[in-house]
C-alpha cells in the first residue's frame, strides 16, 4: 500500500473547519445546574401537589374523628291529648372516638410517608433526566469533533484522488466513514433535543432549550471518588441499608393503619349510651320534665363479626405487602450495588488506562499520518478505535451515575 505525505493545506483546512464549528450559530440555551433542577421540580411537580392535598384530606378527616350520630327530633302524643317535642341522642363510649382519632392519625402519617415516596421518585426522575441530557450533550461534542476530523480527511482524500495519489478504495472508505459519523451526529443531536424536552417537562419548562452546567466527560475522577466513598460506607446487610427507604416506611405505616382499623372495629362492638328529653306532661303534673336514659346494644353480631374479619384480612394483606416490598427492594438493592461495583471497576480502568491510550492513539496516528508513515486506512482504523474507547468511557460514566442514583433512591438518600 502506498504511504502519503499530506500537504500543508491539510492543517489549514482542519483549522478553518474547527474555527467554523466553534463560531457557528447555536440555538439559545438556558444553563441549569442539577441542584436548581431538583429544587424547581420539587416546587412544580403535580405528583407532590397531589400528595400535599392527600395529607390535607387526612387532616380534615382527623378533625371529624369525634363524630357522634345525628340527634333524633321527635313529636309524640302519648296521652292522646297533646303533641310534645323531644330529642334523643346516641353517644358511643369514649374509647370509640379515641380509636377513630388513632385511625385518623395513622392515615395522616401514611399520607406523609406516601409524600416521601413521591418526593424520592421525583428526585430520581429528575436526576436521571438531567444525566440523560448530560450524556446527550457529551455525545454531541464527541461526534462533532469526529465529524470535523473526518470531513477534513474526506476533503483531503478527494484532492489526492484527483491527483492520482490514492486509490478509489481509500476514497470510498474515507467517504463512508465521514458520512456514517455525520449520521451519528444527527442522531445524537435528536437525542439531545429529546432529553432537553424530558427535563423541561419535569421542570414545567418544556419549550426551553436547556443545557447542563457540567460536562459529563470531565466528571470521571470526581465520580470515581464519590463512588468509592459510598461503597466503603455501606452496611453489610441490605436490611440495614434499606432502613431509611421511603417505600419501605410507607408499607410499614400501612400495616400500622390496618392494625388500628382492627382496634376501631373491636371498639365499636361495645354498647353505646342513649339520652333524651321529652316534655310530655300536663301542666299540673308533678314531674313536668321527662328525661330518657338507655343503652344501645350491638345485638346484630354477624355485622360486627364480618367487619372484624374484613379488618383482620386487610391487616394480613398489608403485612404480606410489606414482606413483598422488602423482598423487592432487597433484590433491587443487590442489583444496584452489583452495578455500582461493576461500573466502578470499569471507570477505574478507563480513567487510568483506556482514556489516556485513546488520546495517545489520536495524537500519534495523526502525527504518523502527516509524516507519511501510515496509510489512510490505518489512520481511520486507529481513530475509530480511539473514539470507540472514548464513547465507551462516556457510557460507563452514565451507567455508573445511573447505578448510584438508583442506589441512593433505594437507601432514601
Amino acid at each position: 500500500m502506498k504511504f502519503l505525505n499530506v500537504k500543508s493545506g491539510y492543517c489549514w483546512l482542519l483549522t478553518l473547519l474547527l474555527l467554523a464549528l466553534c463560531s457557528g450559530a447555536a440555538r439559545a440555551q438556558t444553563t441549569i445546574s442539577l441542584d436548581s433542577a431538583e429544587a424547581q421540580t420539587l416546587r412544580r411537580h403535580p405528583r407532590l401537589r397531589q400528595s400535599t392535598q392527600e395529607i390535607e384530606e387526612q387532616r380534615a378527616l382527623k378533625r371529624g374523628s369525634f363524630a357522634p350520630a345525628n340527634p333524633d327530633f321527635l313529636f309524640s302524643a302519648p296521652t292522646g291529648e297533646m303533641w310534645a317535642p323531644g330529642v334523643v341522642q346516641t353517644i358511643d363510649l369514649p374509647n370509640v372516638y379515641r380509636r377513630q382519632r388513632q385511625v385518623a392519625e395513622a392515615g395522616i402519617t401514611l399520607a406523609e410517608r406516601n409524600r416521601d415516596v413521591s418526593r424520592a421518585s421525583v428526585l430520581r426522575d429528575t436526576r436521571l433526566a438531567y444525566l440523560s441530557l448530560q450524556f446527550a450533550e457529551a455525545q454531541v461534542r464527541q461526534l462533532t469533533y469526529q465529524d470535523s476530523l473526518f470531513r477534513v480527511l474526506r476533503l483531503a482524500t478527494e484532492r489526492l484522488f484527483t491527483a492520482g495519489e490514492v486509490t478509489s478504495l481509500q476514497r470510498i472508505s474515507t467517504d463512508a466513514e465521514a458520512r456514517q459519523v455525520t449520521v451519528l451526529l444527527q442522531q445524537a443531536t435528536a437525542d439531545q433535543q429529546a432529553a432537553q424536552r424530558r427535563l423541561g417537562l419535569l421542570l414545567g419548562r418544556p419549550a426551553e432549550a436547556l443545557a447542563t452546567s457540567t460536562d459529563l466527560s470531565r466528571t470521571g475522577a470526581e465520580l470515581a471518588q464519590t463512588g468509592t466513598t459510598l461503597l466503603s460506607g455501606l452496611p453489610v446487610e441490605d436490611s440495614a441499608a434499606l432502613v431509611r427507604s421511603p417505600t419501605l416506611a410507607a408499607a410499614t405505616q400501612n400495616v400500622a393503619l390496618s392494625q388500628s382499623g382492627i382496634s376501631l372495629v373491636r371498639a365499636r362492638r361495645t354498647p353505646a349510651l342513649t339520652v333524651g328529653y321529652q316534655n310530655q306532661a300536663f301542666e299540673n303534673s308533678a314531674l313536668r320534665y321527662r328525661f330518657q336514659f338507655g343503652v344501645s346494644v350491638p345485638v346484630w353480631f354477624w355485622t360486627y363479626r364480618s367487619q372484624l374479619q374484613a379488618a383482620t384480612a386487610r391487616s394480613q394483606a398489608a403485612s404480606y405487602q410489606l414482606q413483598a416490598q422488602r423482598l423487592e427492594l432487597s433484590t433491587q438493592y443487590e442489583q444496584a450495588l452489583a452495578d455500582t461495583r461493576k461500573f466502578s471497576t470499569s471507570l477505574a480502568y478507563y480513567e487510568q488506562t483506556g482514556l489516556p491510550q485513546s488520546r495517545a492513539i489520536i495524537s500519534q496516528s495523526q502525527r504518523l499520518f502527516r509524516a507519511g508513515e501510515v496509510s489512510y486506512l490505518q489512520l481511520i482504523l486507529s481513530l475509530n478505535q480511539a473514539f470507540a474507547i472514548q464513547n465507551t468511557y462516556l457510557t460507563t460514566i452514565r451507567d455508573y451515575r445511573q447505578a448510584l442514583v438508583e442506589l441512593n433512591y433505594l437507601r432514601g438518600e
